[in-house]
């Protein structure tokens, strides 16, 4: 979806951005400002303007995701190195007010992706075949770092049965090594990130890009619980056949190896979110429990 906004908050824009926007000709006064609704972290609304309709970013402050950083910088690096492509929107202007950072880029027209997991694939393979901008988070890979980055979730949730029963799901499998060089990652190329136009696929939400395995790309949008948060249900093993199949071949070959380490952390990831509390954070859980019971 685009740049969605979270529930339960005040759908006004802050004066100070309109004010901000409208200066810079990127709104008229008076203007109406369409919030987004049902994302996950920061704010965003559609703005008509006189050269073609945009949006409008605010990041959120406060809380640090440790699986999804909110870098306003590397969201701006990216759209920028990535203008002309196709594979992100236009970036237009950015700044700051109280409130916090705020991006403006070109509205994309198009419909949230719901199906045709292999264009999705193919769009994957296209970003991590373009060199990145300088300055992007490295991202460890191999089961090693998996493993420790969920425990570092695990830390971070109370004692609960729901932890124990992760905690005992560890994969026991053989270790797979680090990748050989690192790609461009989008980070969150989840359902909801993922825009259908008649040009093909463009990717959203750009503050937590990285370099690192491509596998990890890979292992984010074919996550049961981000497939169910933003799509309402899993892909089919026939979508992900299909994705696998259009993947580039190292990359899914080394999603395969690493996929219980994936499920793993997603699972840890749905507990530090919430899931003793919120049956759809429960529900996503699991359901990547589910799909590590398969190894």
């Amino acid at each position: 979806m685009q740049e969605t906004g979270q529930a339960g908050r005040d759908d006004a824009a802050p004066a100070g951005l309109c004010e901000q926007v409208t200066a810079l000709g990127h709104a008229e006064p008076g203007t109406q400002w369409t919030p987004f609704h049902g994302g996950r972290s920061n704010r965003a609304w559609r703005v008509a303007a006189a050269q073609g309709d945009v949006v409008v970013k605010l990041y959120a402050t406060g809380r640090e995701n440790p699986l999804f950083p909110n870098d306003p910088a590397a969201e701006r690096a990216c759209l920028a190195r990535l203008a002309g492509t196709g594979i992100a929107p236009e970036p237009l202007a950015s700044g700051t007010v109280p409130e916090g950072a705020w991006l403006i880029y070109r509205h994309v027209a198009g419909g949230e992706w719901t199906s045709g997991a292999a264009s999705v694939a193919r769009r994957l393979s296209l970003l991590h075949e373009t060199p990145p901008p300088p300055g992007l988070r490295p991202r460890p890979g191999g089961s090693q770092a998996l493993a420790a980055e969920t425990l570092r979730l695990l830390a971070q949730c109370p004692d609960t049965a729901e932890k124990a029963r992760v905690a005992a799901a560890r994969p026991t499998g053989a270790e797979v090594p680090p990748a050989d060089g690192a790609a461009f990652l989008h980070g969150d190329p989840v359902p909801g990130n993922l825009i259908v136009t008649g040009d093909g696929l463009v990717l959203i939400d750009w503050q937590c890009p990285a370099l690192g395995d491509p596998a990890e790309d890979l292992g984010i949008f074919l996550s049961p619980a981000m497939q169910m948060l933003y799509r309402g249900t899993p892909l089919t093993e026939a979508e992900e056949a299909a994705f696998l199949a259009a993947a580039d071949p190292p990359a899914a070959a080394r999603y395969r190896s690493l996929a219980p380490w994936f499920h793993w952390r997603m699972a840890a990831y749905c507990l530090w979110r919430g899931a003793a509390s919120c049956p759809a954070e429960g529900a996503a859980m699991a359901a990547e429990l589910a799909a590590l019971a398969r190894y």
